[in-house]
C-alpha cells in the first residue's frame, strides 16, 4: 500500500479550506453589494410615493424583527450588561443611520448620493485623529484627495447636487460607520444570526421612538415595503457574515463597489441624468476609499 505524505495532505487541506474561505467571502460581499443597492432603490420608491422616512424605517425594523423571531431556534444569546449596552448603542446608531439615508433619498438622487458613501473612511480617519490621536499616513492623504476630486467631479453639475440631501447622507455615514464597530463587537460576543436579531429588535425600539408622534402611519406600497424588508435582511446578514470573517475596515472598502450598481439603478429606474459623470466620480472615490483603508 502506498503511503500518504502528511505534508502533501496538509497542503491540499490548506488550499481547500482557503478556497472555501475565499468563496464564502466573495458570496458574502456580492450579496451585500447587490442587496444594499436594491434596498436603497426600494427606499427611494417608497419616498417618491409620499411615505414618511421615519415610518418606512419603523416598518422595516418591525418586519426584520418578525423575520428574526422565525430564527429563534438558531439564536444563542447570553444577555449581560455589556452585551445589552452595546446592543442599545448599535440600535440607536442603526436607526439614526437608516433614517437619514431614507431622508436623503427623499430629497436627492440615488445615483448622486451613492458615491458619497466613499466618505466613510474619511470619517473613520477623523474619529481616529480626534479620539485616538492617530496621524494619517501619506497614503491616507492621497486617498482623501481622490475622494475630494471625485466629489468635485460629481458636483460639477448643479443639476445633480442637493445640499440638503448630501447633509443627510453624511449624517447617515457618521451613524452607520460608527455602528459597524458595535456590530463587530456583538458578533464577537454572540454569532452572526444572533447579532442580526439583536440589530433588528434594538433598531425597532429606537425607530418606534422616532415614529411615536407621527399621525399617519400608512404605507402606500406594501409590495415595495416587503421587498425593502427582504433586501435589508439579506444586506444585514451578509454584512454580519463578512464582518465575522474579516477586518471591518477591509469589508467597508469592498462594500464601496455597491456605489456603481446604485448609479446604474438610479439612472435606469428613476431616469436620473449624467451617467458617465457619476460613474467616473464613483470610480475615483472608490479608489480613494480603498487607498485609505489599505494604508
Amino acid at each position: 500500500m502506498q503511503k500518504t505524505n502528511p505534508l502533501e495532505t496538509h497542503t491540499e487541506w490548506f488550499f481547500l479550506c482557503n478556497n472555501d474561505f475565499m468563496l464564502s467571502i466573495i458570496l458574502g460581499v456580492g450579496t451585500r453589494i447587490v442587496s444594499n443597492s436594491f434596498l436603497n432603490t426600494f427606499q427611494k420608491m417608497l419616498t417618491t410615493k409620499g411615505n414618511n422616512p421615519s415610518v418606512i424605517n419603523f416598518y422595516t425594523y418591525v418586519g426584520l424583527t418578525l423575520v428574526g423571531l422565525c430564527l429563534l431556534p438558531l439564536i444563542n444569546i447570553n444577555l449581560n450588561s455589556v452585551l445589552l449596552i452595546n446592543t442599545l448603542i448599535m440600535g440607536l446608531l442603526g436607526a439614526l443611520g437608516n433614517y437619514y439615508i431614507i431622508k436623503a433619498l427623499s430629497v436627492g438622487e440615488l445615483s448622486a448620493l451613492a458615491p458619497i458613501n466613499s466618505y466613510k473612511p474619511i470619517i473613520a480617519l477623523i474619529i481616529g485623529f480626534l479620539c485616538l490621536h492617530e496621524i494619517p499616513s501619506i497614503f491616507s492623504i492621497v486617498g482623501i484627495i481622490f475622494i475630494i476630486v471625485g466629489t468635485y467631479h460629481i458636483c460639477g453639475s448643479r443639476n445633480i447636487v442637493n445640499k440638503t440631501a448630501i447633509m443627510y447622507r453624511v449624517l447617515a455615514l457618521i451613524f452607520s460607520g460608527t455602528e459597524a464597530v458595535f456590530i463587530k463587537k456583538i458578533i464577537n460576543m454572540t454569532d452572526v444570526v444572533s447579532t442580526l436579531f439583536l440589530w433588528a429588535a434594538s433598531g425597532a425600539l429606537f425607530s418606534l421612538l422616532f415614529t411615536v408622534k407621527k399621525r399617519n402611519l400608512k404605507i402606500t406600497s406594501l409590495k415595495n415595503q416587503l421587498f425593502l424588508i427582504l433586501s435589508v435582511a439579506l444586506m444585514q446578514y451578509s454584512t454580519n457574515f463578512v464582518f465575522s470573517k474579516m477586518n471591518v475596515a477591509y469589508a467597508l472598502a469592498l462594500f464601496q463597489l455597491s456605489t456603481i450598481l446604485s448609479v446604474f439603478l438610479g439612472v435606469n429606474i428613476f431616469n436620473e441624468k449624467e451617467l458617465k459623470r457619476k460613474l467616473t466620480a464613483s470610480v475615483i472615490m472608490i479608489i480613494g476609499a480603498v487607498i485609505i483603508i489599505l494604508a
